[in-house]
C-alpha cells in the first residue's frame, strides 16, 4: 500500500566501471511509483503527494500495461519531437481539472518503468535487482504505444556512449545499480552519473535570502544573437558567512541599479516573469536589480531552452571578463537525438 519512499542515488561525474554493475538512461521527468490492486490505481510521487489526478491518460494506460496487482518504479515523462519536455510536464500540476485535462490530450504523458517492487502477495523489496528486473521484464506489456521498459546494459561502454551521446534529447546522464543489490526506500545506494559544466554568465540582479539580511541567490543572464540579456537561471547554495559576504560585495552595484537595466520592464510592470520558479510555486520571488558589470563563473550541469535546467553555483567572480562576452556561443550545444535511436 502507499506511500512507498523511493530508492534514491548519490551523484557522481564519472560513469562507475566493476564487475556487478548495470546501467540504464537517467530520464528527465517526475519519479513515480505505480500502485496497482484491480481496477484500482494510484501514481505516487518521490515526495509522497499523489500525481494520479494531474495524468488521468496514464490511468487507464497503465490498467493494460500491469499485471492485477503490483507495485512499479518508473519515471513519467513528455515526449517531443525533440526529446523530453520537462517544461510540458510542469505545466500538468495544475489546480484545475480541465485544464489537466485539456492538456492530457494535448500533450499525453509516457511512463518508462525501471524496477518492480512487488507482484501479486509478493514483496520485491529484498530480492535482487537482477531478480526484480528480470520479472519486470516478464510481466510489462511495453507493446502498448507511451508504456516503456528502460534500457538496460551491463557495458560501461555503452553507459558512456549514452551519457555523452543523448544528454541532447532530454536526458539527465545515467544511473548505475549493483545487480545484487535489494531495494531500500529512502536509502542513497544508486549512483547517478551527471553532467558538469561551466559558464560565465553576467550577474544582473538578487534575491534576498529568507533570513531579509542576507544574499539567498543570484540572478544570472547570458546574451543571445541578438544582443539581448536573456535570464539564464541563478546561484544559489551559499554558506551562511558567505551570504553575508555577498550582502557587503554587491552593495555598490545596487546603486542607480535600475537606470538602464535591460530588466527594467519586469521591474516597473511589477511582473514575476524574471522570478520564474518551476519548483517554488507561491514562494516570494521578489529580487533587487545590479547593475550588469560582473561576471561570475557557475558550474551547471546542462541547458534546457535558454534556462539551465537546475540551479548553478557560483566558481568565482572573474573581473578578467567583460559582461558582453557572456553570451551563448560559449555553452557546449549537444545536437538533439531521437529517442527511437536509444530504443534501437
Amino acid at each position: 500500500m502507499p506511500p512507498v519512499k523511493p530508492m534514491l542515488s548519490k551523484a557522481v561525474h564519472e560513469v562507475p566501471r566493476g564487475p556487478g554493475l548495470s546501467y540504464e538512461p537517467k530520464w528527465d521527468g517526475f519519479r513515480c511509483i505505480v500502485f496497482r490492486d484491480g481496477d484500482e490505481l494510484e501514481l505516487g510521487s518521490r515526495n509522497d503527494r499523489p500525481l494520479t489526478r494531474y495524468f488521468p491518460e496514464l490511468v487507464e494506460l497503465l490498467r493494460e500495461a500491469l499485471p492485477p496487482r503490483c507495485v512499479v518504479d518508473g519515471e513519467i515523462v513528455i515526449v517531443s519531437e525533440t526529446g523530453l519536455d520537462f517544461e510540458a510536464l510542469q505545466l500538468r500540476l495544475h489546480p484545475a481539472a480541465s485544464r489537466v485535462n485539456k492538456l492530457a490530450a494535448e500533450t499525453p504523458a509516457s511512463f518508462v518503468a525501471f524496477d518492480l517492487l512487488a507482484l501479486d502477495d509478493r514483496s520485491l523489496l529484498e530480492e535482487s535487482f537482477a531478480q526484480r528486473r528480470h520479472l519486470l521484464e516478464s510481466v510489462l506489456d511495453d507493446k502498448l504505444a507511451r508504456v516503456h521498459l528502460t534500457p538496460i546494459t551491463t557495458d560501461p561502454d555503452v553507459a558512456q556512449d549514452w551519457f555523452t551521446r543523448f544528454e541532447g534529447a532530454g536526458f539527465d546522464g545515467v544511473m548505475v545499480k549493483p545487480t545484487d543489490q535489494p531495494y531500500e526506500p529512502d536509502k542513497r545506494v544508486m549512483w547517478k552519473v551527471k553532467h558538469q559544466r561551466t559558464a560565465d554568465c553576467v550577474v544582473a540582479g538578487f534575491r534576498w535570502h529568507k533570513d531579509g539580511e542576507s544574499v539567498g541567490s543570484l540572478l544570472l543572464g547570458l546574451f543571445d544573437e541578438e544582443g539581448v540579456l536573456r535570464p539564464v537561471g541563478v546561484a544559489t547554495s551559499f554558506t551562511a558567512a558567505r551570504r553575508r559576504e555577498l550582502v557587503t560585495e554587491l552593495a555598490p552595484l545596487r546603486e542607480n541599479a535600475l537606470e538602464d537595466h535591460p530588466w527594467r520592464q519586469w521591474v516597473e510592470a511589477d511582473t514575476p516573469s524574471i522570478g520564474y520558479s518551476r519548483w517554488a510555486v507561491g514562494k516570494d520571488l521578489s529580487w533587487e536589480p545590479l547593475r550588469c558589470e560582473w561576471v561570475a563563473e557557475v558550474r551547471y550541469e546542462h541547458l534546457q531552452g535558454w534556462r539551465f535546467r537546475h540551479g548553478s553555483r557560483l566558481v568565482r567572480f572573474r573581473p578578467d571578463r567583460t559582461p558582453q562576452s557572456c553570451t551563448y556561443a560559449q555553452l557546449e550545444q549537444v545536437a538533439p537525438a531521437e529517442l527511437k535511436m536509444l530504443f534501437g
